[in-house]
This record gives C-alpha cells, structure tokens and sequence, in this order.
C-alpha cells in the first residue's frame, strides 16, 4: 500500500479552509443585508430566514442560535462572531460525518443514518419519520454527500445536545385535537417511551387545567328542560315510597327533588343571569364548589395513555399491512386515501378502548353531586349499576355514534389543515421567492392550524357528539330521560329543545382548545428539558 501524500493532502486541506472562509463570508453578507457590518437580534430574525436552513422558522431556536454564535455576550453579532462559531461548527459536523459513514465511502447511506439517529441519538423513530428526516438532506442519488450533510446542519443549533436531533424534532413533532376539543401529543409517541411519557404528561396536565370547559359542556348537554325535571324528581319520590324503598334511599330522592326545584325557580327569576354558561357554572359551584369543577377528571387523564398507545400502534401496523396491499415500499409512498384510512382505524381502535371509560365519567358527571356517597365510592356504585342495567353493553351506549362521527371529523380536520396548509406555503412560496417544497412554516402557525381545523372538525360532527353524550348519560340525575337508539335519541333532544339542543356546550367545548394546545405544548417542551430527552452529546 502507498503512503498518503503529506504535500497534497495539506494541500487538500488549505483548499477546504479556504472553501470554509469564503462560505463565511458569504453568509454574513447574506444576512447582513444592510452593510452594517454586525446584526442585532431582530435582524438575525428576520434574515436568517433567507439561508432557509431546517429551523429557519422557529422562534426559540433561532433565539439560541444567536446567543450561542454572539461570543463576546455584546448583544450584536459581528463576522468574527460568526466565523469563530462557524470553524467550530464545521469541526463538529466533520467529524459527525465520518463516525455516521461507517464503511467509509464517503457518503452516508439509509441504514448508516437511522443507526446513528435510533441508536446513538436513542430517538427510536418510526421508519417513516427517518425516512422523511433522510430525504431532507439527501438530494438526489438516494444518499447524503458530505456538502449536503454540512449545508443541512451549519446553523442548526445543539439546543437538543445534537444538530441532527435538534432538527429531526423540530421536523417530526406534531399534536392530535380529538372531536372533544382535547388535545394529544399524539405523534411523539412513534419517536420514544420517553417522548411518550412526556407527551402524555402533556396532556394529563392540559385536561385537569381545562377541566372546567368540558364539565360546563357535559353539564348543558345533559341538562334538559328543568320543569320537566322538577316532575320526573317528584315521580321518582312517589315511587321510592310506593316500592318499599330505605328511608335513605327516599330521602335522596327528595333532596334531588327540591335542588331541582331550587334551580327552576332562579331560571324562572326576571334577576337571575341569563347567559346559560355563567348559570351553568354558578349551579355547579352550588352544587359542589370548585371541586364540582374537576368532576369525572381523574377519568379523563386516565384513559390518555392507552388510547393514544392503542390509536397510534394500529396506525402503523395498519400503515405496514397498507404498504403490502399496494405494492409501495414503505409507508412514505402510500396514498392518501390509504394513510386516512389507516388513521381511522388507528382512531376507531382508541375509542373502543376508552370508550367504557368515558361512559363512567359521563355518569358521574351527571351524577347528585349533593349526595353523602362521594369519590371512589360513587364510582364503584355507577359502574355496579351500569353493569345491572345491561352488562358490558351498557359501558358502549352510544358507540355506532361515536365511531361514525370519527370518520368525518378526521377527514374535516385534516381537509381543513391541509388546505389551508398549502395555501399558506403556496403564499410563502411567491412572497420569498423559494420553492414550496422549501417552505417551512414556523411552529406556532402549525400549532394555531392545527387548533383551528380541530375546532372546525368538531364543531360540525358536535350534535353526534351530544346525542352520543347523552345516550351515555341517559337515567342519571342530571338527565333521567331514556331512549331505544341513536334516532329516537334525535327525536326527543329535537322535540324538547329544537335544532339549538343539539350544539348544547359548543362554546365552552371549542373554548378549551387554545389554552389546551398552549399548556400541551409548553409542558411537553418542559418536560423534555427535565426528563433530559435533549441532552445527548453527539452530533
């Protein structure tokens, strides 16, 4: 073997620092567009988007991207800032490249890649996120050239302890609104257990501080005409004494019975609030004070994990069985008739799972909350005569409902978000003068999107959602009314309360969106700084 040329492999390496020093300079004359010879951090803002590099977009990245290349902490930055910071960046991302090219072609193949990213980065990525992340940076032949890899990474921070890791989160990351205004990080379960826990975290979090929204929305949609519910409470006395009942068991039904009457009376006053959401909460804190609030929550958060473990792990095996029936190679290339169909049945499948469990809350929302059982005793008693009453079933009222009205919320939502989506980057496109296939939008537009094509999904399968509701709720407290199905349900909601019955709790439902998209969002991001899911050390 012949030994390496010292003169022209110094050579080679003069003519790569020479490369590097002129990319310097370019840069910083693309982002100091003004001439001054230094960019504050507004103008660091505003221009690094023209170099469009993977996090272009995002606010807080960009922010400590800035404070780490400003060395001297002088507030500006200057060319000096940025060729210190960038030599040392283009030593890193050197020496990233030859430990991912492990056979030492000089190129990085799919396998080298999603090693290094699953193994030595532990991200645990499904296949088609790594693919998507791969094809970012690989611009044509199917593998990435080395430019390629440095292009991708220069000004991409190590805000996750890693170029690559920081990157690949900020390109995969996504949440999931369901029908019921809440919201799951739903996606990051397919990137980690420990993304998952703090996903889940998230939302725990998100729906205990928007509690009071969905017990006000299940409080209108179960409350009914309250006159005749001052006469069914006065039949259910008559017929406690006339069955032999206990004295507490008839004594329950007059304590219901004169709360009901109470509440008639201060509808019926020319003084009371007439606006139902303020009455709805002033009866609830009659009722129980705050603490009426956060009823049926502890059933809520509950039923968080294993729904999205179930929807998103039938989502991919339904995905990889997809991929075979079409003949594609991976899950990337399916149609989107099939990847809308796989996420309905990943979305029916959750349900089924936690269906049950949102019966129990229903009920025990619905349920006296004056009475003298209370917690885990009143639970255990709504779940022994829920079973009474008509065995397993009885925990699925409603199901056909709610499973029908998946399919078209899902094709709603991501109809809404995908359209407006490719307007958006279609607008970008001709404002910025880049391809749209270049186009990044920035976090919160997603985050505000994805809030809105939620809310809209919802809003137009809501009467399913109240029909459903209250066949849940039917021969509570609350609402005493019973019906044979789904249609007879319509019949007496609509004959009761007209065509406006049935949007009963929209508002207090699409009001919890916004605050739970934020709070989701901002514990998530917390809890991965305290988990430490962003320190790592590699590239």
């Amino acid at each position: 073997m012949t030994k390496p040329n010292k003169l022209n492999q110094t050579e080679n390496e003069n003519s790569s620092i020479d490369q590097n020093a002129r990319d310097y300079e370019r840069i910083f004359r693309e982002l100091d567009v003004n001439n001054s010879g230094q960019l504050t951090l507004d103008e660091f803002r505003d221009n690094v988007k023209v170099l469009h590099y993977p996090v272009s977009d995002n606010s807080e990245i960009i922010d400590k991207m800035f404070e780490a290349i400003d060395t001297d902490n002088d507030k500006v930055i200057d060319f000096d800032d940025l060729r210190t910071y960038l030599t040392a960046t283009d030593d890193q991302i050197q020496k990233a490249f030859k430990k991912i090219d492990t056979n030492n072609d000089g190129k990085l193949n799919f396998e080298e890649f999603a090693m290094y990213m699953n193994e030595t980065l532990n991200l645990k990525a499904s296949k088609e996120n790594m693919d998507m992340m791969f094809k970012k940076i690989a611009k044509k032949n199917g593998s990435i050239g080395y430019n390629e890899f440095r292009n991708f990474l220069l000004l991409v921070p190590r805000s996750e302890g890693s170029r690559l890791k920081t990157a690949f989160m900020f390109l995969v990351n996504g949440l999931d609104i369901s029908a019921d205004g809440d919201v799951n990080m739903n996606q990051l379960v397919l990137n980690g257990a420990g993304l998952f826990v703090a996903g889940g975290i998230s939302g725990v979090v998100s729906r205990t501080c928007t509690a009071p929204f969905d017990r006000i929305k299940t409080f209108l949609i179960s409350r009914s005409d309250l006159s005749s519910l001052v006469m069914r409470s006065k039949e259910q006395i008559n017929k406690a004494i006339s069955e032999g009942a206990s004295p507490r068991a008839i004594e329950e039904a007059k304590k219901n019975h004169r709360a009901v009457k109470n509440a008639a009376k201060q509808v019926a006053n020319p003084k009371t609030i007439r606006s139902p959401l303020i009455q709805a909460a002033r009866t609830l804190y009659l009722q129980g004070g705050l603490r009426s609030f956060f009823v049926g929550n502890g059933l809520n958060t509950v039923k968080i994990f294993p729904e999205s473990a179930v929807k998103l792990g039938v989502f991919e095996a339904t995905k990889r069985f997809l991929v075979q029936i079409e003949g594609v190679s991976d899950a990337t290339q399916l149609s989107s008739v099939s990847t809308y169909l796989a996420g309905g049945i990943g979305g029916v499948s959750g349900q089924l799972t936690s269906y049950p469990i949102d019966t129990l809350k229903f009920r025990l929302q619905c349920s006296n909350l004056k009475s003298d059982i209370r917690g885990n005793e009143l639970l255990i008693q709504i779940a022994k005569e829920l079973y009474r009453e008509g065995g397993i079933r009885s925990y699925y009222r409603g199901i056909w409902a709610g499973l029908g009205g998946m399919f078209p919320f899902a094709a709603l939502d991501l109809g809404t978000f995908t359209t407006i989506k490719n307007w958006l980057i279609k607008r970008e496109s001709k404002k910025s003068g880049l391809k749209e296939e270049d186009v990044k939008l920035p976090n919160y537009v997603i985050l505000a999107l994805g809030a809105f094509s939620g809310s809209f999904g919802a809003s137009a399968v809501y009467p399913v959602n109240v029909i459903r509701t209250r066949l849940q709720a039917q021969g509570t407290h609350a609402h005493p009314y019973t019906y044979n199905g789904f249609f007879d349900a319509l019949r007496q909601t609509v004959a009761r309360e007209g065509p406006s019955g049935l949007y009963k709790g929209l508002v207090p439902n699409l009001a919890k969106v916004a605050p739970a998209v934020s709070i989701s969002y901002y514990v998530y991001e917390r809890l991965k700084f305290v988990f430490k899911l962003e320190k790592t050390a590699a590239m």
